[in-house]
């Protein structure tokens, strides 16, 4: 039913038409042409394709303008898109975090992503028509994802970015290194072995299971605060979706800097906090224009960023800086072993 009300008219058929040509095409371009081979992708390359990434994203809001619904839909999608973008950085930080525990080669960096957040299209998908299914049933879920995020933004502004984040404590890889077999290699990048006819699974194989968890993590932050802004199942998942895609680009181009904005994750909180009290004001049937919805969300996210590079962190010296690199150089470090 769900499926069948996006297609309820021929612009939404063409939009979600060409939605879909898009996403298909440019995974097969880049798994299948740009990327046959597993290598280290270079700060400008990530540079290139996250700004084509933006451009594809800007672009398709364009086309919501001339075929959807008008500025109010497209102004909406743009709102629904910056917001699970910026978003997303939360997730750059923590599967960073997760391919140095790994010790991960760089030059897998690329395949792990591809497929972890191919991943991310299909479970996100789920969450977000179950969500709008679940809405059209009790739209108070709506007021309980509002509190929600007021509860999450308070309690990101309190934590640090890593309080509490241990990949070798997540139940699902204890389950999986105790029920699959894990090789000790890397077997050349590959997920998967069979050796001696026995399927072997190898550590990059654990890697995708615990980027894949921690996107669902995410996810309950992310498409409520998007259930917030709209409850329009197409211009959620497509602006999910494209911020989603970006997401691998936008890693190679801050892995090594990410710190620097270290007053982004207060942004972020934030924004979570205003996109929550949003729908509460709703309960007294006060609406806060969309307009006024993107200044914000805008706003606060270039203040944030702004006020880090001009800014110091307390506490972070050159020492501070020199331990991050030499931190970021064991990743590439061959002798060191996949555990």
């Amino acid at each position: 039913m769900l499926l069948i009300s996006l297609f309820n008219g021929s612009h939404d058929t063409v939009l979600f038409t060409l939605f879909g040509i898009i996403i298909v095409v440019f995974l097969i371009i880049d798994l299948g042409v740009l990327n046959k081979s597993a290598h280290k992708i270079s700060t400008k390359s990530a540079l290139y394709q996250s700004i084509f990434w933006v451009v594809v994203s800007v672009s398709f809001g364009y086309l919501i303008y001339v075929y959807g619904d008008g500025a109010d839909a497209s102004l909406t999608f743009f709102t629904a898109y910056l917001t699970e973008y910026a978003l997303s950085v939360d997730n750059i930080f923590v599967i960073l975090l997760i391919l140095r525990y790994f010790a991960v080669k760089e030059i897998y960096y690329h395949n792990i992503l591809f497929w972890g957040i191919l991943g991310a299209l299909v479970f996100r998908a789920i969450f977000i028509f179950l969500g709008a299914y679940l809405i059209s049933q009790f739209y108070w879920i709506l007021y309980i994802f509002g509190v929600f995020l007021v509860y999450s933004g308070i309690k990101i502004f309190f934590e640090d970015e890593e309080d509490d984040i241990d990949p070798g404590k997540n139940p699902i890889l204890k389950l999986a290194k105790k029920y699959l077999n894990v090789t000790d290699d890397d077997h050349g990048g590959r997920f998967v072995v069979v050796e001696n006819k026995k399927l072997l699974f190898t550590p990059l194989f654990l890697v995708i299971i615990l980027i894949e968890t921690t996107d669902l993590i995410f996810a309950v932050d992310s498409i409520p605060a998007a259930f917030a802004i709209t409850q329009n199942e197409f211009l959620i998942y497509t602006s999910n979706i494209f911020a989603v895609l970006g997401l691998r680009a936008k890693f190679f181009l801050l892995a090594g800097i990410i710190d620097k904005f270290y007053l982004l994750q207060k942004g972020l909180s934030f924004v979570l906090i205003f996109i929550g009290a949003k729908m509460l004001l709703e309960i007294v049937h006060i609406e806060v224009p969309i307009a006024l919805s993107f200044l914000v969300i805008i706003v606060v996210l270039a203040g944030s960023i702004i006020m880090s590079l001009i800014i110091p962190e307390k506490g972070k010296d050159k020492d501070d800086s020199d331990s991050s690199e030499n931190l970021e150089s064991d990743i590439i470090n061959p002798e060191k072993e996949l555990s």
